[in-house]
């Protein structure tokens, strides 16, 4: 397994924050990490929903959400409406998941890079 790209700004942070910590180890932006928080103190929301708490545009909201979906950090579930039509409503993943997901990620980025270690110089 690949080191997620941002691992080593953690190295030597002694009190990262843990918008920073999901940055680093997942490999999305801060806007993503915000928007998973916002999630998990408003299960149910939508687009429209998130991007005016936000205060993003729903293109940007949309594009961080795909990517929070990419990494199983958020689930959607689509609402039918009373007038027709449907909505996508998003839901973050509960934090236990989600520090789950961190520490599976950390310890497998440490094995490759003790495997790193034993293979140097053979």
């Amino acid at each position: 397994m690949s080191k997620p790209p941002e691992i080593e700004t953690l190295v030597g942070t002694t009190d990262p924050e843990f918008t920073h910590i999901l940055s680093c180890v997942f490999g999305i932006q801060d806007h993503e990490s915000r928007t998973y928080l916002v999630l998990r103190d408003q299960p149910g929301s939508t687009v429209e929903e998130l991007a005016a708490t936000l205060d993003r545009d729903r293109s940007n909201v949309n594009r961080s959400l795909s990517t929070l979906r990419q990494k199983d950090l958020v689930g959607r579930e689509r609402r039918l409406l009373d007038s027709g039509g449907y909505v996508y409503q998003y839901t973050a993943v509960d934090i236990e998941t989600a520090k789950g997901m961190l520490h599976e990620s950390l310890d497998e980025w440490v094995e490759a890079v003790h495997d790193s270690i034993e293979e140097f110089g053979d």
